[in-house]
């Protein structure tokens, strides 16, 4: 059985860009964590075919899903069906986390 539980040493972050923390994984959706410094952000974009949802565990977002965006701090999700463009900024003032599920996970780009 795979288990975790959320605990401050799996956060990473970065000035450079946010960061992705793989959780788990598998065929059929994966679950990260993201980690927004202040001023950082996911450029919406969208998956065909997937569907993504969001959980805030720490700070406050901006979040845009088609044209709507809304602000949500702890405890709130929300969802991006596949096909929406879907987007996160993190103005601030604190770091932001966010519980990231994913499926079907997006192809494995070539390298």
């Amino acid at each position: 059985m795979n288990c975790w539980r959320f605990s401050p040493d799996l956060k990473k972050f970065s000035l450079e860009n946010f960061q992705k923390v793989n959780l788990f994984e598998s065929e059929r959706m994966f679950c990260d964590l993201y980690c927004f410094e202040i001023d950082q952000e996911q450029k919406p974009h969208k998956h065909d075919g997937s569907d993504k949802i969001y959980y805030v565990i720490e700070g406050e977002g901006i979040f845009q899903v088609g044209s709507e965006e809304r602000r949500l701090g702890p405890g709130y999700a929300i969802w991006a069906p596949s096909g929406e463009d879907h987007g996160v900024r993190n103005p601030g003032p604190e770091r932001l986390v966010t519980l990231v599920f994913m499926a079907p996970p997006p192809p494995k780009k070539s390298k």
